[in-house]
């Protein structure tokens, strides 16, 4: 996937946890953006750790594997705010 690609899914995958999980959290479209990014990394490594596949482009599986480490993500910083 292209930076481009990347910049959308973040920040589809950014909105969607936020939409599941929402929350005070500060920032707004760049932060989004960066923890759907992120969460496609965390989602993607620990898909691959377990054997569940990796994030490869826009497709059901990379989504939801997206969507779970943004929200791992989100649930860690809520955590260590607190």
């Amino acid at each position: 996937m292209g930076i481009f690609s990347w910049i959308i899914m973040g920040l589809i995958v950014g909105a969607l946890a936020k939409f599941i999980m929402p929350g005070d959290d500060p920032g707004g479209i760049f932060v989004t953006i960066l923890i759907g990014i992120a969460g496609a990394f965390v989602g993607g490594f620990i898909g691959s750790a377990i054997g569940l596949g990796e994030v490869t482009g826009f497709n059901l599986g990379s989504l939801l594997l997206a969507i779970g480490g943004a929200l791992l993500l989100l649930f860690v910083y809520r955590r260590i705010k607190k």
